[in-house]
């Protein structure tokens, strides 16, 4: 690719002058980019495990005879080890910025549609940054044109660290407890839509998506709106989850302050000292120890609390009765939701168990909490504690069961609530699978884990972070996806093709596309009435 970086100042209005990049493709701008811009105070010092801040009123990025510095990423949340680990010097605690590619020439007349994108990595690991190059086919050689924002929000015990400690604490601030992760994502979300038309975009036009623990919080993006936020604050117009689902009901106080508890002891902090002087020292503690103390708990994974502010404690029910997809169709709000077909060979990589029924029921243990984890395990296993039939072994059974509960089964639940509740197959829901790979994904993702979790994001992205991108055999094959995404983020109607609640959309193993009769529709509705 013939791609060239130049500096571009802009005038953003009220924030000040900011300096970018434009980056052209054989002598043609083809996108803006704009890197790092904060849309929150630094949650940092005493600010550490508490809801984020907003900047002061009035804040600028630069002045004409100064413009601030945006021609590069975003810091990184610290986070333990992953398959990406991020450049110690990319890491920060003051992670609260965002990313902004916008498509170069003139924007339609009620400014460019803005997809708002959230990345993934469990709630556990990743980042917002990618090379500003690597947006530049989807933005300029496909039929997608919009704004794309990815903001850095707070992960793993930064962002998910919950107790009586912390909730006694914020009550006292008048503040939400928990969830921090999830409050930054919606102020950066916020931040967008008061301040994207200065860069073109249509704040009335915004799309939440997300990619596995973004797809995640793309739905608690939409919970928090139908249910918090009234409706002429509403800022979401349609959501995409690409490879998961509302997962299980998050863990209650008395999971996490068990985690709590651990993570003290581990450290050192001891548990009879006043709820003050714990969070004094736990606030002390250098970042990187608390990210390092991480793979040495038995309950590693900092998840959402349910905390009956961000959404309703009873958030499911709601689903269930009908209420969700009414709020959803009352507000015009469309889903797209789906698949990869093997998502289990990702899976099982994270934090994999020992090969045993105690260490997988302790690693699910860690993820969801009591109830879910007993629940599941007494349906998969009960009474013998034995491994269930058409499994390998506990690891197998472990990669298989994770990915059912983020992704398959789940989503399953999901949908058969929404369409018992009002909403139209192929019209207000759309859904996908995925039983194809593009060749460049083999760069990252071995071929023989298959159409695993992640290898459909260069479909989405048309080659984000792949060098070699699609060929023009695969650009042929995915042309009708690639259009109906851009006319979803639009806010046009797609002809997606599916009519029954169990029809899904897919791209198959010869490249052609077809609508699949799901096989797994049954067995993931019955897990989802299981569990809930």
């Amino acid at each position: 690719m013939s791609y060239k970086r130049e500096r571009y100042t802009f005038d953003a209005g009220p924030l000040g002058h900011l300096q970018g990049l434009t980056i052209s493709n054989k002598g043609i701008p083809a996108v803006h980019y704009f890197g790092g811009l904060s849309y929150a105070a630094p949650p940092t010092g005493q600010w550490r495990f508490r809801s984020p801040r907003k900047l002061p009123t009035g804040h600028q990025y630069g002045t004409a005879s100064s413009p601030g510095d945006f021609t590069g990423d975003t810091r990184i949340c610290p986070q333990p080890p992953s398959s990406n680990t991020p450049s110690s010097l990319a890491v920060s605690e003051d992670c609260l910025q965002l990313n902004i590619w916008i498509p170069a020439g003139p924007p339609p007349e009620d400014g460019w549609p803005v997809c708002f994108y959230i990345h993934g990595g469990f709630l556990q690991v990743g980042t917002a940054n990618t090379e500003p190059e690597d947006l530049i086919p989807l933005l300029s050689d496909s039929a997608f044109r919009a704004i794309i924002v990815m903001p850095s929000y707070r992960l793993n015990v930064f962002g998910f660290l919950a107790s009586t400690e912390l909730t006694e604490e914020a009550k006292d601030m008048r503040q939400p407890a928990g969830n921090m992760g999830l409050w930054d994502q919606r102020e950066a979300l916020e931040w967008t839509h008061k301040n994207i038309s200065f860069f073109g975009g249509n704040p009335s036009n915004i799309t939440v998506a997300g990619y596995s623990a973004g797809a995640y919080s793309a739905f608690q993006q939409l919970a928090h709106e139908l249910f918090r936020e009234p409706r002429e604050k509403a800022i979401i117009k349609r959501v995409a989850m690409f490879s998961n689902s509302p997962g299980v009901k998050p863990k209650s106080l008395q999971d996490q302050q068990e985690q709590f508890d651990e993570l003290l002891a581990k450290l050192g902090i001891a548990l009879d000292l006043p709820a003050k002087v714990k969070l004094s020292e736990l606030r002390d503690i250098p970042y990187q120890r608390l990210v390092e103390i991480q793979n040495e708990m038995k309950i590693t994974e900092f998840r959402a609390l349910a905390d009956d502010e961000f959404y309703p404690n009873d958030l499911i029910e709601r689903i269930d009765n009908g209420l969700f997809a009414n709020e959803m169709k009352e507000r015009g709000i469309t889903l797209l939701n789906g698949e990869c077909e093997e998502e289990h060979t990702m899976y099982r990589r994270w934090r994999t168990p020992q090969d045993s029924y105690d260490a997988v029921y302790q690693r699910l243990y860690a993820e969801y909490g009591a109830d879910a984890t007993k629940r599941i395990m007494n349906h998969c296993c009960s009474p013998t504690k034995e491994l269930p039939t058409g499994y390998t072994n506990w690891i197998d059974f472990f990669g298989r069961m994770y990915a059912h509960i983020q992704v398959h089964y789940l989503e399953r639940g999901f949908h058969n609530a929404l369409f018992k509740g009002g909403l139209v197959p192929g019209k207000d829901v759309l859904r996908y699978r995925f039983e194809k790979r593009l060749e460049c994904v083999a760069e990252k993702i071995p071929s023989e884990w298959g159409v695993t979790h992640l290898t459909d994001i260069p479909v989405w992205l048309w080659g984000c972070g792949y060098k070699e991108g699609l060929s023009d055999k695969e650009k042929g094959w995915l042309e009708g996806w690639n259009r109906g995404f851009a006319r979803f983020v639009n806010g046009q109607s797609v002809d997606w093709g599916t009519q029954k609640v169990s029809d899904m959309r897919r791209w198959r193993s010869d490249g052609g596309t077809d609508i699949w009769e799901d096989e797994l529709w049954d067995e993931g509705v019955a897990f989802w009435n299981m569990l809930n």
